[in-house]
């Protein structure tokens, strides 16, 4: 429980974003980042060079957040509170990877596919999408990914133009405990006459 956070935040969460491709200097976009069991890796990995944007809607959440940010010491975290509109007031081009990890199960289907524009629209040319897809069918499935298989959402995403870029099955946080999961990692591609 909290012994896995501490774990995962004293240095496991950044072999894990180390190992998924994040690099000093990126500028990350954490979508849906809760308390920051990502963003507080992903802002050590990426140091001072480096960027976080940590995006939510929950109020609370984002409260938690601002605490581990002030305790820890990071200056490189920028804390967007977000609605339900799924618009990101970022600029296009501007982002290196985004983090999808286990978000998708409270965005309906029209919603997602929004979602997927928006992060193509931010995203630089070949910059990384990152996804944890918990709570699709074969995995404790719930709300709008219960009847989702997980080659269901990979198909999702590669149709809004990124090009899939392989999957892991690896030990990583949920909620604050340790879960073995997929990662679907996508690259951004050129968009191209008839794209969907």
């Amino acid at each position: 429980m909290e012994n896995d956070v501490k774990k995962w935040l004293k240095g496991n969460g950044e072999i894990f974003l180390r190992d998924i491709g994040i690099k000093k200097g990126h500028v990350i976009l954490d979508f849906g980042c809760g308390v920051g069991h990502y963003t507080i890796p992903a802002a050590k990995m990426v140091g001072k060079e480096g960027k976080i944007y940590a995006i939510d809607k929950d109020s609370h959440a984002l409260d938690q957040l601002i605490q581990t940010v002030e305790s820890e010491g990071l200056k490189n975290i920028v804390i967007i509170k977000t609605s339900e509109d799924l618009k990101i007031d970022l600029n296009d081009g501007s982002i290196d990877a985004v983090l999808f990890y286990d978000v998708l199960h409270y965005i309906d289907t029209d919603g997602r596919r929004k979602l997927y524009c928006e992060v193509y629209r931010i995203l630089k040319t070949g910059a990384l999408l990152s996804v944890y897809p918990k709570h699709h069918k074969l995995d404790q499935p719930l709300w709008k990914l219960a009847d989702i298989k997980l080659e269901d959402v990979i198909k999702e995403i590669e149709s809004a133009n990124f090009y899939f870029n392989g999957k892991d099955f690896k030990k990583l946080i949920h909620d604050d405990n340790y879960n073995m999961g997929y990662i679907i990692n996508f690259k951004k591609g050129e968009k191209t006459t008839g794209a969907k």
